[in-house]
């Protein structure tokens, strides 16, 4: 099993030097699993900022030879419970498939005053599907 931690250059860069963006833990068969750290993004609704996080989501997975269908659970924190449905219906735009495991739950705050949302995910990808990954 080999763990590598970085942020990949063709993704959005972290908002901090003080955490990494990727966890990849390989396998020897070749799959891996990617934890990715919690995202937030710009935008004055959760359906705005719950897009960009999907967006950031998905280059942070295909640096990795994932894709949203390799994502398998996800965390979400809003700021407000009353914005599920909001941000259900832009994450139902990005997760067509079976939907992932899931923990949704409302926090007072997050770390920027002006995020309404922060999602995390794990995605599990199978050997042979990362193909030819850019180094990391």
């Amino acid at each position: 099993m080999q763990i590598t931690l970085d942020n990949p250059a063709s993704a959005p860069q972290p908002l901090s030097p003080y955490y990494s963006q990727v966890a990849c833990v390989e396998h020897a068969d070749g799959s891996a699993l990617l934890f990715l750290s919690g995202q937030i993004a710009e935008g004055a609704t959760v359906a705005e900022q719950t897009r960009g996080i999907f967006e950031t989501i998905a280059a942070l997975l295909k640096a990795h030879g994932a894709s949203l269908a390799d994502v398998i659970n996800i965390r979400t924190c809003l700021t407000d419970i009353g914005t599920l449905h909001e941000y259900g219906g832009v994450r139902r735009q990005f997760l067509t498939g079976t939907p992932p495991t899931s923990m949704t739950f409302e926090v007072p705050r997050l770390f920027r005053p002006e995020a309404l949302v922060e999602v995390e995910v794990v995605a599990a990808v199978r050997p042979g599907a990362r193909g030819s990954r850019p180094a990391v």
